[in-house]
């Protein structure tokens, strides 16, 4: 039997939605330190009230969102975060003091949690059921693209130009991406019954679900560390051209392995994808943790980029695939919730840590919780599933 198709429209066409969002968030997660320090005369606290204010609204409105997508529909849902989000992008050609930017920010944040969690379920039906693991996997893709090419244009805008150019280029890329949303065909799904619905747990978060998020969620918290720290590292190396080059290299190891991990992840299932992802993004780290040199500084950056860019798009896709049809929203936004909250959490967490430690010492530390974490995949993922979970994550 011949394969459903997965390069479709579609497909494409809510794979290039992501990328728009996320190429708009690294650029702005770059530049906006800077705006703040240079042209708003703020302090370092402020920079940071700035990144926490996106992430909070962000996380806040993500459970909401998993229950909105089945009441409002899909497409509606999509058209609307959209709207907000390029609202946003446009409004900060006009953000001249810090508590206006707080505001914009976390406005801002609503759209882009709504619309990544909009995104994710929307590719999740328009992937064939037999190719979800190598489906995911193109779509993360255009997320880690979008990480490497974020900074690199942002900082790029402002050394050439200026701060209004660079917010004019994000407002025109989220338009592009409210654009493309105006021409893609979302498959609809009618909730099973319409009835009045209290308040409840089982009402924003889907329980099968939770167990695969919190294992995310312990990742994502041991990834951020990268993101938080990795200039200040290079800079301790006397690093700091090669740090330019590691996100590059990060992807381009993703990009390499895209083609086969997807394709293992359906053919093998997902346990024999995620522990060997698990130990990869541990040694990464751990390298990372010894570097002296460029050579292994982003030869950490390829093996964290293989791990790690491997481990985020299984993890949703187990999670997406534990949940029903109906409920496919609901476990993309318990997933990111979780997600994001170790984002979030670990920004400040690992802020507090880093006062009385290097750099080094905290990222050997990171690489041990990293490969801990096998050991909550185990119980909470593999042992408790059994042969039933094995069916449901196409892993039998």
């Amino acid at each position: 039997m011949m394969k459903k198709p997965l390069w479709t429209k579609d497909f494409l066409g809510i794979s290039f939605i992501s990328f728009f969002l996320f190429i708009g968030f690294y650029i702005l997660l770059t530049a906006l330190p800077l705006y703040v320090l240079d042209d708003l005369h703020g302090t370092e606290a402020d920079v940071g009230l700035v990144t926490a204010c996106f992430l909070i609204s962000a996380v806040l409105c993500r459970p909401f969102t998993g229950k909105w997508i089945n009441g409002i529909g899909r497409k509606k849902l999509l058209l609307i975060s959209l709207c907000i989000f390029f609202i946003s992008s446009f409004l900060y050609l006009l953000a001249d003091s810090i508590p206006f930017l707080l505001a914009l920010r976390f406005i801002h944040g609503i759209g882009f949690g709504v619309a990544t969690t909009a995104t994710g379920t929307i590719v999740a039906d328009v992937i064939p059921d037999e190719r979800k693991g190598e489906g995911l996997g193109y779509y993360a893709l255009f997320m880690n693209i979008a990480m490497v090419a974020g900074p690199f244009t942002g900082l790029t805008i402002i050394r050439s130009f200026s701060f209004d150019a660079l917010f004019i280029l994000v407002a025109i890329l989220a338009l592009f991406g409210l654009l493309l949303s105006l021409i893609v065909k979302v498959p609809e799904r009618k909730p099973l019954q319409k009835v009045r619905e209290k308040l409840s747990f089982a009402s924003f978060f889907e329980a099968s679900a939770i167990p695969v998020a919190i294992v995310g969620g312990i990742l994502a918290f041991a990834y951020s560390g990268i993101l938080s720290f990795i200039s200040v590292y290079a800079t301790e190396l006397g690093l700091l051209k090669a740090a330019s080059y590691f996100f590059v290299v990060f992807a381009a190891f993703i990009i390499l392995s895209r083609p086969f991990t997807g394709k293992w992840f359906d053919l093998y299932g997902s346990h024999k994808i995620i522990y060997p992802a698990i130990v990869i993004f541990a040694v990464g780290m751990f390298v990372l943790s010894q570097a002296s040199g460029a050579f292994v500084f982003l030869l950490a950056g390829g093996l964290i980029g293989l791990g790690f860019g491997t481990l985020s798009p299984s993890l949703q896709t187990m999670a997406i695939n534990r949940a029903a049809p109906e409920k496919r929203g609901l476990a993309t936004s318990t997933f990111f919730t979780f997600f994001d909250s170790g984002f979030g959490i670990s920004s400040y967490a690992l802020g507090v840590v880093a006062a009385y430690m290097s750099i080094g010492s905290l990222y050997s530390i990171l690489s041990v919780v990293i490969l801990l974490t096998v050991i909550p995949y185990y119980f909470l993922c593999h042992y408790q599933g059994g042969r039933g979970t094995q069916q449901t994550d196409l892993s039998a």
